[in-house]
């Protein structure tokens, strides 16, 4: 068994780095713990979801380096970089992570701002006189 699996996730602006290496079930993101990096409980929870999903909590440590976006984005790319590594790990975990959505790209992006409005749909305030 390789010592170290690989993962790229992303979501929105966020680009996520992710290595599994065999271990205890501790999460690094950016050389800090996870409670120490994102304070909401449900953004933890969204991270460890491929772990537990596939019962691999306790069996691996998370190492995460993620740049870009807010904390939620962010922590959507953990979440998708961890199931991709996890499929590296073992294609068995595949068809789980796969029904549970994990693997797919979330295709939403931040929409362009258009020329004549103040952003991409809010137009400037009308005034009849």
């Amino acid at each position: 068994m390789a010592n170290k699996f690989y993962g790229t996730g992303r979501r929105k602006k966020s680009i996520a780095r992710v290595y599994l290496v065999p271990g205890t079930g501790k999460v690094t993101i950016n050389k800090r713990d996870i409670d120490e990096y994102l304070g909401l409980e449900t953004l933890k929870l969204i991270v460890r979801q491929p772990l537990v999903a596939t019962e691999t909590a306790d069996k691996f440590d998370v190492l995460v380096n993620v740049r870009g976006g807010g904390t939620t984005g962010q922590a959507g790319a953990i979440r998708h970089g961890i199931a991709r590594a996890l499929c590296q790990a073992d294609a068995d975990y595949r068809p789980v992570l796969k029904k549970a959505g994990f693997l797919t790209r979330d295709p939403r992006m931040k929409e362009r701002k258009k020329p004549g409005l103040k952003a991409a749909r809010r137009a400037p305030q009308f005034s009849k006189r």
